[in-house]
């Protein structure tokens, strides 16, 4: 590979390739087994060259005033780029809320030790000896590594991407369903007589 393809690609051109491969499931020319592949691929992809080979069958995309696809905005307002037309959560949040889902149970158990400790301590009038450390500590060492290792490895953002997923995979069985019941003949339209 020469050149510019056999260059290694950064994260920032795996978002960008990923983000292109959800307007075009937007868009309807990708289904949503096709998207998952490429999403994948995209994500694990190391070069521009495997990078670009996701993108080869798709049109490139035009600005929204000269697109007959794109839906009418308002002058300023972002396309949606997520699934669904949602759009895609930024990445701060997506890592606070990351962040959240891993240190809050913790914070809640230590909460809930040191008060038993710290009423333990006032009802026997003396200051006990502070077991909650026990809890603490070890627990809150397995988080940090987690949290570094997590971080550093692109976690919060491959958790939003999946949540994302079962989003749409919900959304599209809610459909298929509607789809069924409204080919369903009503009871009560049955010009027959009950007998």
């Amino acid at each position: 590979m020469d050149g510019r393809d056999g260059m290694r690609a950064a994260d920032a051109d795996r978002e960008a390739v990923a983000d292109r491969l959800r307007v075009a499931l937007g868009e309807g020319r990708l289904d949503l087994h096709e998207y998952d592949e490429r999403l994948q691929r995209a994500y694990s992809a190391r070069t521009y060259a495997e990078l670009d080979a996701l993108l080869t069958d798709l049109p490139p995309v035009a600005p929204p005033e000269r697109s007959s696809l794109a839906p009418v905005t308002a002058p300023g307002t972002p396309l949606a780029g997520g699934l669904g037309g949602q759009p895609v959560p930024a990445a701060g949040g997506v890592t606070a809320r990351w962040l959240a889902e891993v240190w809050l149970p913790y914070l809640k158990v230590i909460a809930i030790v040191v008060t038993i400790w710290a009423v333990t301590s006032l009802l026997s009038q003396d200051l006990l000896y502070f077991w909650p450390a026990w809890v603490a500590g070890p627990w809150g060492a397995v988080l940090a590594v987690r949290t570094i290792t997590g971080l550093t490895g692109g976690e919060p953002r491959r958790q939003a991407i999946e949540r994302e997923r079962r989003r749409e995979r919900r959304r599209a069985k809610r459909a298929r369903r509607r789809e069924l019941r409204a080919g369903e003949p009503d009871e009560r339209d049955d010009p027959r007589p009950a007998g």
